[in-house]
């Protein structure tokens, strides 16, 4: 009685339009109705306590770093490198913006800041050249999500608060799937574009892609400063987040000098908006999560799944596909904050490794914003590329299959996984 409790209040909320937000807590209050403990002073505590996290200042930062990067020029350059390196090929601009994308992921940790830069960088360029702009929408939106899971990434940080775990740990471990992730969609690229009538850019002289480097060697750095930098100790995630912004902001300023100081409000502005979603949204879901305990829900789905505790892979596999359904329905965050709660001590019983777990975890929730109806980051491509929903979905089907081909082999083989992450620690 207690998930149809959880579970009809919340869904309910959403159905007649109620904010997500909103609607967790009103699933936390149904909760707490029902177990006849309702006290609005615990509501306000949880909702206090939810945002108060030292790790999570780290999404402003972020936040604010990828709004430096854009304007402040960072983020063309990139674009600028990777068409000077591998434009020449044919399909080069869908190779161009995969590499945009793993470069931009590990600097922002943003799926939609990153697919709104790189789409509105190279669609007009891809349009121009004579590709296919549905599948190349679709091959952006794709690439955008691989921010969620390369590090930085701000989902990465909200999991790791509201399971418990080390964001350094989850950030050194998604590297390695991110970057296959990629792989895949260039395998993928290559597969469905070499039919595509496309004029082949000339190459670019040796002299010229030198230029691009070395003008786009300050925000190649950001990387290494920040991966770099938490591997070796240097500082947490969360001061990585401010030593991004700093970094970018400074670059922007004083190297490139396309970030001018009337343009700081704004940018400051935008971050914060962003952050005061995401925030509410952490705040709200430590009420239901508090519920969600105090009524033992875990223990019911433990009790559900039980059968499968002595066989990880295939728990693993259940739980897999229970996701991808509630990605296509519900936002990345509200997700993460939903289900960590709930699925956290089934993991922990199973024996699975709870790094490993948000690796995967977070892959699948990201993999929800490319699949309809809701979609945020097909919705962003959409904008950007002034197409319809229906043919975005028409270009980006054959690198949907591929992460969901990725996501399937690094579940039936943990050591995709494991391997590279022990070694990074």
């Amino acid at each position: 009685m207690t998930a149809v409790i959880f579970l009809g209040s919340l869904l309910g909320s959403m159905a007649i339009g109620v904010p997500i937000a909103f609607a967790l807590i009103v699933c936390g209050v149904a909760l707490m109705l029902y177990l006849g403990m309702f006290d609005a002073q615990i509501v306000s505590q949880n909702l206090v306590s939810g945002a108060d996290s030292f790790q999570l200042l780290a999404v402003p930062f972020f936040l604010l770093a990828g709004e430096f990067m854009t304007a402040g020029g960072l983020s063309r350059r990139i674009v600028d490198l990777a068409t000077a390196l591998v434009g020449h090929f044919r399909g080069g601009l869908g190779y161009v913006a995969v590499l945009a994308a793993i470069v931009m992921a590990s600097m922002s940790g943003s799926a939609v800041a990153d697919t709104a830069a790189v789409g509105a960088m190279l669609i007009p360029m891809m349009r121009k050249a004579g590709y296919d702009v549905n599948r190349s929408s679709g091959l952006i939106a794709a690439g955008g999500i691989i921010a969620p899971v390369i590090p930085p990434s701000i989902p990465f940080i909200i999991f790791g608060v509201a399971a418990g775990i080390s964001v350094k740990k989850l950030f050194l471990a998604g590297i390695v799937p991110g970057l296959m992730m990629a792989l895949f969609l260039i395998v993928t690229w290559w597969l469905v574009s070499r039919r595509d009538n496309v004029p082949v850019a000339p190459r670019q002289p040796l002299k010229l892609v030198g230029k691009r480097f070395v003008d786009g060697i300050w925000a190649l750095f950001i990387p290494v400063l920040i991966i770099g930098g938490i591997k070796e100790g240097v500082f947490t995630p969360t001061e990585a987040g401010v030593v991004a912004a700093v970094y970018s902001l400074l670059v922007g300023m004083f190297v490139y000098r396309e970030l001018k100081v009337p343009q700081l409000y704004g940018l400051i502005l935008a971050a914060g908006r962003t952050t005061a979603v995401v925030m509410f949204l952490v705040a709200a879901a430590a009420v239901s999560a508090w519920l969600i305990t105090i009524a033992d829900l875990p223990q019911t789905i433990i009790g559900l799944l039980e059968p499968l505790i002595n066989h990880p892979t295939l728990l693993m596999i259940v739980i897999m596909l229970i996701v991808v359904v509630v990605g296509t329905a519900l936002d990345l965050v509200p997700t993460i904050l939903i289900l960590t709660p709930v699925l956290m001590p089934l993991v922990k019983q199973a024996g699975i490794d709870p790094v490993y777990f948000g690796v995967l975890f977070i892959m699948n929730n990201a993999i929800g914003l490319i699949t309809p109806p809701v979609g945020t980051v097909l919705n962003v491509i959409c904008g950007v590329s002034r197409i319809t929903m229906d043919d975005v979905m028409k270009g980006v089907w054959p690198f949907l299959l591929a992460h969901l081909l990725l996501l399937i082999l690094l579940t039936l083989f943990p050591s995709l996984v494991l391997v590279p992450m022990r070694w990074f620690m």
